[in-house]
Protein backbone atom coordinates (compact mmCIF):
# COMPACT_ATOMS: atom_id res chain seq x y z
CA UNK A 1 0.00 0.00 0.00
CA UNK A 2 1.13 3.31 -1.00
CA UNK A 3 0.09 6.49 1.17
CA UNK A 4 -0.77 9.92 0.92
CA UNK A 5 -1.32 11.73 3.84
CA UNK A 6 -3.07 15.53 3.89
CA UNK A 7 -3.05 17.50 6.89
CA UNK A 8 -6.24 20.38 6.79
CA UNK A 9 -5.49 22.86 9.40
CA UNK A 10 -2.80 20.32 11.22
CA UNK A 11 0.90 19.59 10.91
CA UNK A 12 1.20 15.78 9.76
CA UNK A 13 3.78 14.78 11.91
CA UNK A 14 6.05 11.80 11.18
CA UNK A 15 4.60 9.99 14.74
CA UNK A 16 1.69 10.93 13.16
CA UNK A 17 2.24 9.75 9.92
CA UNK A 18 3.94 6.45 11.44
CA UNK A 19 0.50 5.33 13.63
CA UNK A 20 -1.51 6.14 10.10
CA UNK A 21 0.26 3.76 8.32
CA UNK A 22 0.96 1.09 10.93
CA UNK A 23 -2.78 1.18 11.63
CA UNK A 24 -3.95 0.97 8.14
CA UNK A 25 -0.78 -1.38 7.24
CA UNK A 26 -3.07 -4.26 9.77
CA UNK A 27 -5.78 -4.06 6.51
CA UNK A 28 -3.27 -6.50 4.22
CA UNK A 29 -4.34 -9.43 6.26
CA UNK A 30 -7.34 -9.79 5.18
CA UNK A 31 -6.09 -10.02 1.33
CA UNK A 32 -4.23 -12.77 -0.10
CA UNK A 33 -1.95 -10.49 -1.48
CA UNK A 34 -1.65 -6.53 -0.60
CA UNK A 35 -3.75 -4.39 -2.26
CA UNK A 36 -1.52 -2.34 -5.10
CA UNK A 37 -3.70 0.51 -4.75
CA UNK A 38 -3.09 4.08 -3.27
CA UNK A 39 -4.34 4.80 0.25
CA UNK A 40 -5.92 8.98 0.19
CA UNK A 41 -6.02 9.75 4.23
CA UNK A 42 -7.19 13.25 4.97
CA UNK A 43 -6.41 14.37 8.61
CA UNK A 44 -8.16 17.46 9.74
CA UNK A 45 -9.00 19.58 12.53
CA UNK A 46 -12.22 21.42 13.08
CA UNK A 47 -13.16 23.26 16.28
CA UNK A 48 -11.47 21.06 18.71
CA UNK A 49 -12.73 18.14 16.77
CA UNK A 50 -10.09 15.54 15.03
CA UNK A 51 -11.59 14.32 11.56
CA UNK A 52 -9.88 11.62 9.27
CA UNK A 53 -10.94 10.42 6.18
CA UNK A 54 -9.65 6.98 4.61
CA UNK A 55 -9.87 6.36 0.69
CA UNK A 56 -8.41 3.03 -0.79
CA UNK A 57 -9.85 2.43 -4.65
CA UNK A 58 -9.61 -1.30 -5.27
CA UNK A 59 -10.26 -2.83 -8.42
CA UNK A 60 -13.94 -4.02 -7.23
CA UNK A 61 -14.28 -2.54 -3.91
CA UNK A 62 -14.04 0.90 -2.45
CA UNK A 63 -13.18 1.37 0.98
CA UNK A 64 -13.71 4.76 2.31
CA UNK A 65 -14.25 5.99 5.92
CA UNK A 66 -14.90 9.26 7.87
CA UNK A 67 -14.78 9.48 11.57
CA UNK A 68 -14.64 12.56 14.25
CA UNK A 69 -13.48 12.57 17.29
CA UNK A 70 -11.91 14.20 20.66
CA UNK A 71 -8.65 12.38 20.22
CA UNK A 72 -6.98 12.37 16.70
CA UNK A 73 -5.24 8.61 17.54
CA UNK A 74 -8.63 7.22 18.62
CA UNK A 75 -9.57 8.75 15.50
CA UNK A 76 -7.86 6.60 13.34
CA UNK A 77 -8.67 3.40 15.37
CA UNK A 78 -11.93 3.63 14.91
CA UNK A 79 -11.78 4.53 10.84
CA UNK A 80 -9.59 1.13 11.20
CA UNK A 81 -12.55 -0.80 12.71
CA UNK A 82 -14.80 1.05 9.95
CA UNK A 83 -12.83 -0.26 6.89
CA UNK A 84 -12.70 -3.42 9.08
CA UNK A 85 -16.21 -3.94 8.81
CA UNK A 86 -16.76 -3.39 5.42
CA UNK A 87 -13.96 -5.57 4.46
CA UNK A 88 -15.72 -8.39 6.54
CA UNK A 89 -18.90 -7.57 5.35
CA UNK A 90 -17.63 -7.33 1.22
CA UNK A 91 -16.43 -10.81 1.76
CA UNK A 92 -18.96 -12.44 3.26
CA UNK A 93 -20.75 -11.34 0.63
CA UNK A 94 -18.62 -12.80 -2.08
CA UNK A 95 -17.99 -15.60 -0.32
CA UNK A 96 -22.10 -16.73 0.38
CA UNK A 97 -22.46 -15.86 -3.53
CA UNK A 98 -19.14 -18.06 -4.80
CA UNK A 99 -20.47 -20.74 -2.34
CA UNK A 100 -23.83 -20.87 -3.78
CA UNK A 101 -22.45 -21.33 -7.15
CA UNK A 102 -20.04 -24.39 -5.83
CA UNK A 103 -16.38 -21.96 -6.18
CA UNK A 104 -14.13 -22.11 -3.60
CA UNK A 105 -14.17 -20.73 -0.15
CA UNK A 106 -11.22 -17.86 -1.31
CA UNK A 107 -13.38 -16.47 -3.61
CA UNK A 108 -12.49 -12.80 -2.54
CA UNK A 109 -8.83 -12.99 -3.49
CA UNK A 110 -9.85 -14.89 -7.16
CA UNK A 111 -12.57 -11.21 -7.40
CA UNK A 112 -9.29 -9.43 -6.65
CA UNK A 113 -7.16 -10.88 -9.65
CA UNK A 114 -9.99 -10.85 -12.22
CA UNK A 115 -11.59 -7.63 -12.00
CA UNK A 116 -9.94 -5.52 -14.50
CA UNK A 117 -12.06 -7.70 -17.25
CA UNK A 118 -15.94 -7.16 -15.23
CA UNK A 119 -14.73 -3.68 -15.09
CA UNK A 120 -14.69 -2.82 -18.60
CA UNK A 121 -18.50 -4.21 -19.37
CA UNK A 122 -19.47 -1.84 -16.18
CA UNK A 123 -20.01 1.12 -17.26
CA UNK A 124 -23.66 1.60 -17.13
CA UNK A 125 -25.00 3.77 -14.31
CA UNK A 126 -27.11 1.05 -12.40
CA UNK A 127 -30.10 2.54 -10.00
CA UNK A 128 -30.72 -0.44 -7.33
CA UNK A 129 -33.71 1.68 -5.46
CA UNK A 130 -36.39 4.15 -6.29
CA UNK A 131 -38.59 5.82 -3.81
CA UNK A 132 -41.63 7.62 -4.15
CA UNK A 133 -43.19 10.47 -1.38
CA UNK A 134 -46.05 12.80 -1.14
CA UNK A 135 -44.06 16.48 -1.17
CA UNK A 136 -45.85 18.43 1.89
CA UNK A 137 -45.85 22.14 1.72
CA UNK A 138 -43.76 23.70 4.40
CA UNK A 139 -41.03 26.37 5.11
CA UNK A 140 -37.24 25.74 5.74
CA UNK A 141 -37.20 25.58 9.19
CA UNK A 142 -39.93 22.80 9.29
CA UNK A 143 -38.05 20.83 6.39
CA UNK A 144 -35.11 20.98 8.85
CA UNK A 145 -37.05 19.76 12.08
CA UNK A 146 -38.12 17.01 9.47
CA UNK A 147 -35.15 15.51 8.69
CA UNK A 148 -33.36 16.17 12.09
CA UNK A 149 -36.09 13.82 13.42
CA UNK A 150 -35.49 11.70 11.09
CA UNK A 151 -32.25 11.30 11.18
CA UNK A 152 -31.31 12.02 7.57
CA UNK A 153 -28.37 14.30 6.18
CA UNK A 154 -31.27 16.01 3.80
CA UNK A 155 -35.13 16.15 3.20
CA UNK A 156 -37.11 17.05 0.06
CA UNK A 157 -39.89 19.26 0.18
CA UNK A 158 -42.46 21.80 -1.36
CA UNK A 159 -41.79 25.31 -0.25
CA UNK A 160 -45.05 26.60 0.98
CA UNK A 161 -44.47 29.94 -0.46
CA UNK A 162 -42.99 29.27 -3.79
CA UNK A 163 -44.34 26.32 -4.22
CA UNK A 164 -41.24 24.77 -5.93
CA UNK A 165 -39.78 21.62 -4.69
CA UNK A 166 -36.09 22.16 -2.55
CA UNK A 167 -33.82 20.52 -0.43
CA UNK A 168 -32.60 21.15 3.01
CA UNK A 169 -29.20 19.98 3.65
CA UNK A 170 -26.65 19.09 6.64
CA UNK A 171 -23.46 20.77 6.09
CA UNK A 172 -19.89 19.21 7.01
CA UNK A 173 -19.54 22.20 9.54
CA UNK A 174 -22.89 21.23 11.35
CA UNK A 175 -24.95 24.34 9.85
CA UNK A 176 -27.57 23.52 7.24
CA UNK A 177 -28.11 24.66 3.35
CA UNK A 178 -30.89 25.37 1.11
CA UNK A 179 -30.92 24.34 -2.44
CA UNK A 180 -33.63 25.78 -4.62
CA UNK A 181 -34.80 25.41 -8.58
CA UNK A 182 -33.69 28.46 -10.31
CA UNK A 183 -36.55 29.59 -12.28
CA UNK A 184 -35.89 31.71 -15.74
Amino acid sequence: MKFNIRGENLEVTGAIKEYVEKKISKLERYFDEAPTSDVHVNLSVYNDEQRIEVTIPMTELLLRGEVQHIDLYAAVDLVVDKLERQIRKHKTKINRKFRQKGAPKYAFAEMEKSANSAEEESDEIEIVRTKRFNLKPMDSEEAILQMDMLGHEFFVFTNDQSGDTNVVYRRRDGKYGLIEPNVF
